[in-house]
């Protein structure tokens, strides 16, 4: 399996991109089961916060591996997201993120994303991919932001009881 953390840290202008820790599960608790979030990041529905805990701790074990690029997004020491990988392959990473609810639009998700981008190339990845449901014009700035181009692949997934078409934007390392 290929190293894809070549930094435990990465750190960015205003942000630290670091191991979930067990100090940061009320924050990421938070996140897991904020409605909010929940329309664009796709989440189990859970009845009950504390039943969004194994959700937690899974996490928290894959942002500890190095084959894994899972990294908890902190400003001033508070958890207020995080970037994972969706999946992995043949010198491709697509990646999932997302920020609190509070802590949206100032910018949070195109720093960690540049941030990954950069990182995932040092780590000899070819190509970064992102997606979005085509709702969520948001998330489709932030990875134009990023330098990603919106590319040809497009899905329709099944999310809570919806249909939701999805598209997707790349960078590879020639462009980055």
């Amino acid at each position: 399996m290929q190293k894809l953390k070549p930094n435990a840290v990465i750190r960015t202008p205003r942000l630290i991109l670091r191991e979930i820790a067990d100090g940061d599960k009320e924050d990421m608790l938070a996140i897991l089961t904020s409605e909010e979030v929940g329309k664009t990041f796709m989440l189990p529905v859970f009845a009950c916060r504390e039943d969004a805990i194994p959700l937690f701790e899974k996490i928290k074990g894959l942002s500890a591996q190095t084959t894994r690029f899972v990294y908890g997004i902190s400003l001033n020491g508070k958890l207020i997201g995080f970037i994972n990988d969706v999946e992995i392959e043949d010198g491709r990473v697509e990646l999932g993120y997302v920020i609190h609810p509070d802590y949206q639009n100032k910018g949070y998700a195109t720093e960690t994303l540049a941030a990954a981008i950069d990182a995932l190339f040092q780590a000899g990845i070819s190509v970064v991919e992102a997606g979005a449901f085509v709702h969520n014009l948001a998330s489709m700035r932030v990875m134009e932001k990023s330098g990603m181009r919106r590319i040809s692949r497009t899905d329709s997934i099944e999310y809570r009881g919806k249909t939701h078409a999805c598209v997707y934007y790349q960078i590879t390392a020639k462009e980055g």
